[in-house]
């Protein structure tokens, strides 16, 4: 039997360990084939208007998942050798040389990255079709998928797994000459050491994990310590919220473990003891993936919860800066569209008032055509008299912009007092900035620049972007043109891509993920088994067993989760209060599925760790 024929049959042999492994790896190459083959498809740019957008955002995806693939290749490689070096130490012991078994495990990743990345690529054309529609449908756009095999993405998706699997491989061809005899086989058994509870570093991940919360809880514009740390403030939680979490899983975690164990009440109902006695032997060996697994958690939920809450609320923030589906200033046009709800004209005189002391260009309005406008936008009418004026300013901010009510405008002559102002748009602002009210006698008043604007509004907004390229044609260049359903085309063009990119990208994270903590478990319910085997024999029942496994396998799985989740809740408020934006109902909804997809993995090391269990019962 040659080196090869032994490397064939110790991956079949072992094909039950390998398969989620193999199943990421698989995935991971699907999506950056599919990543590469939008880069050269040129019916898409075509339609999306030539904009590089996509092709920056996938070749930017395309790093990262390579970079993220080598890692996850590279941890789990390490991670297979530890659980093997027994057997490495066994071939050693037989007489095979070094150079032989380095070659034999050489040959074992080998073939298992070609076998991923043949069937991956495989997969990847197969499934290109349907994950382009994805793309296309979270794009709004309306051409049909082409079902075509790129040739440039097969090379560069071939020569870039290939370097990753020959280095990995290298990794493992070395692990012989790194270890001696006695080590190899005693490797298993390191980390067993029983922990002890440390004070002072529980303390410390508690309030380093609660100054972070507190920095992302505070308001970026008034904080004193925003002030103080200025631009690297983020950096500083994200670095507070790192160390605290490992010192969470190192320090805490053993403290509330080593309480639970101590107390009685709780330790000696069913088989708690025994499951809490095996986490607290196990902690520490697994502070690191627990960290890295909350840690990647949190920012897999953070960036998509904080890119889909922006591509859920397009409709209404276009809404906010459009109000009316069409808005420009010079020639009139006589749509000829059904589906109108309102076509008007509106006079209005561009001239500069001073406020504050400050200089500005506003436009002014008359009280009768604001109520008219306000009575067809469904809003309610306003009553000003004499010298008292209105402020329509969409781009108020109470944090940092200064109060309207009671100010002074003075404009030519005039004086007037401000009675109030409104955040909520009457006009579209790309075309007009800020609108002032006044009565139509003071308005008469007023020398300005004489505009007349036209202002349509239509039902299906979303869907007349015929119109709107009509429109456009007829007017001309004028500067002036605004439109709801070009604004919202553009937006669900730029947020759907980051959707696509950064949900494919999260799903490759959260199955590598899921099988690194698949492969602890599984490696440690091989260790367990004689445990468990002398529970049976002493009368533990097989429901009681289950249970303790359940307990055992959803520790590991949902802390990280849990703590992931809490984590992105402060990092999305900071995201949701810096741009004002209620993301409540898209991040539910994300943080669900990630919940329900990260679940799939529980329940299948669930049903391992029982068959692993159950073998010898």
């Amino acid at each position: 039997m040659t080196l090869f024929d032994l490397a064939l049959k110790n991956i079949r042999r072992n094909m039950k360990s390998y398969s989620l492994y193999i199943g990421s790896m698989v995935f991971s190459i699907l999506i950056y084939f599919t990543f590469v083959t939008l880069k050269y498809s040129d019916d898409m740019f075509a339609e999306a208007g030539g904009s590089k957008l996509i092709s920056t955002l996938m070749n930017l995806s395309s790093v990262m998942l390579v970079i993220f693939v080598a890692i996850f290749i590279a941890y789990s490689n390490s991670f297979f050798m530890k659980k093997r070096k027994k057997e490495i130490g066994l071939y050693s012991l037989l007489g095979v040389r070094k150079k032989q078994i380095g070659f034999l495990l050489f040959f074992e990743n080998m073939v298992i990255g070609l076998f991923s990345l043949i069937v991956g690529i495989l997969l990847g054309f197969l499934a290109s079709k349907g994950i382009l529609a994805i793309l296309i449908q979270l794009m709004g756009l309306t051409i049909v998928s082409s079902f075509t095999l790129s040739g440039e993405a097969i090379r560069q998706t071939l020569l870039i797994f290939m370097i990753i699997f020959f280095l990995t491989s290298l990794q493992g061809y070395f692990v012989i000459y790194k270890f001696k005899l006695i080590d190899l086989f005693n490797a298993e058994k390191k980390g067993e050491a029983l922990p002890k509870a440390k004070a002072i570093a529980a303390i410390f991940g508690v309030v380093m994990i609660g100054t972070g919360y507190f920095l992302a809880s505070a308001d970026l514009f008034t904080s004193q310590a925003w002030k103080l740390l200025g631009i690297s403030t983020p950096l500083v939680i994200v670095l507070l919220v790192i160390a605290g979490t490992y010192l969470l899983f190192h320090s805490v975690t053993v403290f509330v473990l080593t309480k639970l164990k101590n107390n009685e009440q709780f330790a000696w109902r069913g088989l708690n003891l025994m499951t809490v006695s095996q986490m607290l032997y196990r902690i520490r060996g697994n502070t690191k993936t627990l960290t890295l697994i909350a840690i990647l958690s949190a920012t897999t939920i953070t960036a998509g919860g904080a890119v889909f809450g922006l591509y859920y609320n397009i409709g209404k923030d276009v809404g906010k800066s459009a109000p009316n589906t069409f808005m420009w200033q010079g020639k009139f046009v006589n749509i000829q569209s059904g589906g109108i709800l309102y076509n008007e004209n509106i006079e209005v005189k561009n001239s500069d008032l001073t406020i504050y002391s400050n200089s500005y260009n506003y436009t002014f309005i008359t009280l009768s055509q604001y109520n008219k406008i306000a009575s067809l936008q469904g809003k309610e009418s306003l009553e000003l008299l004499g010298n008292n004026s209105y402020v329509i300013d969409a781009f108020y901010d109470e944090r940092f912009s200064q109060d309207y009510t009671g100010g002074k405008m003075e404009v030519g002559k005039q004086i007037f007092t401000i009675q109030d102002f409104t955040t909520e748009a009457m006009f579209n602002t790309p075309t007009v900035f800020v609108a002032v009210v006044v009565t139509d006698e003071a308005y008469e008043a007023i020398e300005g620049e004489e505009l007349t604007y036209q202002i349509v509004k239509m039902e299906d907004e979303k869907n007349q972007l015929a119109v709107s390229e009509k429109i456009r044609k007829e007017i001309g260049d004028t500067g002036t043109f605004s439109s709801y359903p070009e604004m919202y085309q553009s937006m669900v063009q730029s947020f759907g891509a980051l959707l696509f990119a950064g949900s494919f990208l999260g799903l490759v994270f959260l199955m590598a993920m899921g099988s690194v903590i698949y492969f602890k478990m599984i490696t440690e319910a091989e260790e367990d088994r004689s445990k468990y085997e002398v529970l049976f024999k002493m009368g533990v029942s097989e429901k009681e067993m289950k249970k303790t496994i359940r307990a055992q396998v959803g520790l590991i799985f949902g802390i990280p989760l849990v703590l992931g989740i809490v984590h992105s809740v402060f990092a999305l408020k900071l995201f949701s209060t810096l741009l004002s934006m209620n993301i409540i109902t898209p991040v539910l909804m994300w943080i669900a599925v990630y919940s329900a997809i990260y679940g799939v993995y529980y329940v299948l090391t669930v049903s391992y760790f029982n068959k692993v269990i159950r073998q010898n019962l």
